[in-house]
């Protein structure tokens, strides 16, 4: 939890594979990614039909 506020903080991607196994790990960080996502979309990092996706891959 502490890595996703340091990330809404600094605006620093933490990386598509950290957001994904917290993503997998807690429902209630999915809260929490979902408005990082919203506030920060140049990361290239989005939830499609409740499934997190990096565009880039």
């Amino acid at each position: 939890m502490q890595k996703l506020k340091a990330a809404a903080n600094s605006g620093q991607n933490p990386g598509f594979d950290f957001l994904l196994s917290c993503w997998n790990d807690d429902p209630t960080l999915q809260i929490v990614i979902k408005k990082l996502l919203a506030k920060f979309p140049q990361w290239g990092i989005a939830v499609v039909d409740g499934v997190l996706v990096d565009w880039e891959r």
